[in-house]
């Protein structure tokens, strides 16, 4: 699989993924135009992500059954549409419909990624998996930067319809320059595809591992993420949507960084990897918690927490492919639920809590689910190989 290929998946699937993410640091906005209360704005964000995981559940699966190019170019046509009715939402009723379909076809992301390991050679499959998936978490960071950006200068409608715009362009050059894969696929009804990532689940115990671990590590990211532009955007920081959407500038960093962890997966050291990307994510919310106190102390939490996240992240993919070449878009499907359900829940806990209990509520919420991990991955990891 040539660099140029790998890179054009990668910004794909960061386009993609980034719709998702906008809203985060929108929520102040969003809040005061559809008068949602800031206790539960964080609703917005978890109505996309719980479509996300039904379309990881229901579309991703059809990977292994459909012509993955034209189910690619599909759905990002149908995205475009979904961005469209949320840059011209005139009530919440329309916004929280756009949203959920945005998250529905977000997924054309985990089709890219299942794409790409197909395309690519055993040697190389943990170092194409490692650029495609950090183009995912450089989209959703550098969503908060196009975002904040955006917001500033054209107001927060802006931000989904020029996305919009963007995704047809790579709809264009997808068109002309996507391979043509042919591959044998085996006959299944729609039922029995959906059947079988739940049968996966049972046979391969590698998968229900580090589907666990997805679902902590992310839940980890939306408690930072999620509620964030609060404490920035209010006294006595009270900064810009711009310079807030900076941050995520930050976290594109440690996501590089981390961008090696399929190399060192491929060579064996996948739970090498995890361990000390763990303890690096529980140390993180040591310095995110001196917010309010020190920004260059975020800065440092920020780039650890994005580090950790996305090396575990780019370890499990690279682990879990491999485990049935035929069914890589089913056992991405089911690896990214539970990575849904954790950034669901993530969004919604940790707005909650700011509204109740503060900044240092999200910091002990975010370190006690990291423990969780850590502990989870030491009970774990003699069972699973690398």
């Amino acid at each position: 699989m040539s660099r140029a290929i790998t890179l054009l998946f990668a910004t794909a699937c960061g386009m993609s993924v980034a719709n998702i993410y906008f809203a985060q640091p929108l929520l102040d906005q969003l809040s005061n135009e559809f008068t949602i209360d800031h206790s539960i704005i964080g609703v917005v964000i978890t109505i996309t992500q719980i479509f996300y995981g039904l379309g990881l559940l229901l579309l991703v699966p059809l990977g292994d059954l459909l012509n993955q190019r034209r189910l690619i170019i599909g759905q990002m046509l149908l995205s475009i549409t979904a961005l469209v009715i949320v840059g011209t939402a005139s009530y919440s009723a329309v916004l929280f419909t756009g949203m959920a379909l945005v998250g529905l076809l977000a997924v054309v992301t985990q089709t890219l990624v299942a794409f790409a390991a197909t395309m690519a050679s055993p040697t190389e499959r943990g170092r194409v998996v490692g650029i495609v998936t950090s183009g995912i978490v450089i989209g959703i960071l550098l969503a908060r930067t196009f975002a904040g950006l955006l917001t500033d200068l054209a107001g927060w409608r802006s931000v989904y319809l020029v996305s919009a715009t963007l995704m047809f362009l790579m709809v264009c050059i997808f068109l002309k320059v996507l391979p043509k894969v042919e591959r044998e696929v085996k006959a299944l009804s729609y039922f029995q595809l959906i059947k079988s990532v739940f049968m996966l689940f049972i046979q391969e115990r590698t998968l229900r591992i580090r589907s666990v671990l997805a679902m902590l590590i992310f839940a980890n990211f939306s408690i930072l993420w999620t509620p964030l532009v609060l404490p920035l955007s209010a006294p006595p920081l009270t900064l810009s949507h711009s310079v807030i959407g900076a941050f995520g500038l930050i976290g594109v960093a440690g996501a590089l960084a981390a961008a090696q962890a399929g190399k060192f997966a491929d060579r064996g050291y996948g739970q090498k990897t995890t361990g000390i990307a763990l303890v690096l994510l529980l140390i993180s919310w040591l310095f995110i918690n001196y917010l309010e106190k020190s920004l260059f102390a975020l800065v440092v939490g920020i780039i650890l927490l994005d580090l950790a996240v996305q090396a575990i992240h780019v370890t499990n993919q690279t682990m879990i492919l491999p485990l049935r070449a035929e069914a890589r878009s089913r056992l991405t499907a089911g690896y990214m639920v539970f990575y849904s359900i954790g950034s669901a829940g993530g969004s919604i806990a940790s707005t909650q809590t700011y509204a109740h209990f503060g900044w240092e509520g999200v910091c002990l919420l975010g370190a006690s689910i990291s423990t969780i991990a850590l502990i989870f991955w030491v009970m774990t990891r003699r069972f699973t190989k690398y």
